[in-house]
């Protein structure tokens, strides 16, 4: 996880300073590469939420920016020389002088964009290609090599609920159904209802429901030597997404709605909205699903 403010780490891009160390920490190292310093203190609400965004987002420069942390309580002396008043503070250092600075927690977005100012550079582009490229893997079918670029971006964060959302949908694909399961319970609370959460998790519940409803074949010929059986187009619509066919599963549940929409209390509907969820909003399946199914129920 990351780490909290006040805290240093073993990477070398954080750590904390005092008042002795400054010159070395700060002043000196700035003339390698800048050096942010964030000044802090442990009763300070605002410093702990600004604390793991500056971390993530100089681990995202990869070297081309170190964090150096300063708790005012204990080392007053240099913030009250830079006149720092109110914090949290951070003061950008370039060849040993303050370049750049901005006050309270500010957030990620504007962090990233505060240092990519300071060093010229895109900060954290390369995971988000690599994200596109794990994204556009698992659509194509090649689940394996989607995990692979999930799990390198989980290496670097561990907290990227994208990440951790394609890797569910990974193991989903594979049928690898308990690692799924346990990838799921290590998004943190706050993340739970991300999109990429949300769709990694009604996948998971699909497959699951897709287990006890039976082969496809079976239910094609109760389908087809009873039309009106609702629960064996039901159950079909289940088997056909688990193989991949979703025209075909959307097919069966849009022609329950059509027939009865108050079926299984409105169960046909609901099964649509979960795998417009699972499928994700941008996929042509959600798009013809939405736009069908909207035309049923505002007909």
């Amino acid at each position: 996880m990351l780490q909290q403010a006040g805290t240093a780490t073993t990477d070398g891009l954080v750590k904390d300073t005092t008042t002795q160390a400054f010159v070395k920490d700060v002043i000196e190292e700035s003339k390698r590469q800048p050096v942010l310093v964030d000044f802090w203190a442990p009763w300070c609400g605002p410093c702990k939420q600004l604390g793991p965004v500056l971390e993530k987002a100089v681990r995202a420069a990869k070297g081309k920016v170190k964090l150096v942390k300063m708790n005012i309580d204990e080392h007053p002396a240099i913030p009250g020389q830079m006149g720092i008043q109110s914090i949290p503070a951070v003061i950008a250092f370039v060849n040993g002088q303050p370049a750049d600075g901005f006050m309270g927690a500010l957030p990620e977005g504007q962090v990233v964009a505060f240092l990519e100012r300071l060093t010229k550079e895109r900060i954290g582009g390369e995971s988000k290609d690599l994200l596109k490229a794990a994204d556009a893997a698992l659509a194509d079918g090649d689940a394996a090599g989607a995990a692979e670029m999930y799990a390198q971006l989980l290496a670097e964060d561990n907290s990227n609920v994208q990440a951790l959302g394609g890797l569910v949908r990974c193991y989903v694909e594979t049928g690898a159904l308990e690692q799924a399961k346990q990838t799921l319970a290590m998004v943190p609370e706050s993340k739970r209802n991300d999109a990429a959460v949300a769709a990694a998790r009604a996948a998971l519940e699909l497959a699951e429901q897709a287990k006890s409803v039976g082969p496809v074949t079976e239910l094609e010929q109760k389908v087809a030597a009873n039309p009106g059986d609702h629960q064996a187009r039901f159950d079909l619509a289940l088997a056909l997404n688990s193989k991949g066919r979703r025209a075909d599963a959307l097919e069966h549940l849009i022609s329950i709605v059509k027939r009865d929409r108050k079926w299984n209390d409105d169960g046909a509907r609901k099964q649509l909205i979960q795998f417009f969820d699972a499928w994700g909003p941008t996929d042509e399946a959600t798009i013809e699903g939405r736009r069908r199914l909207s035309s049923i129920l505002f007909a």
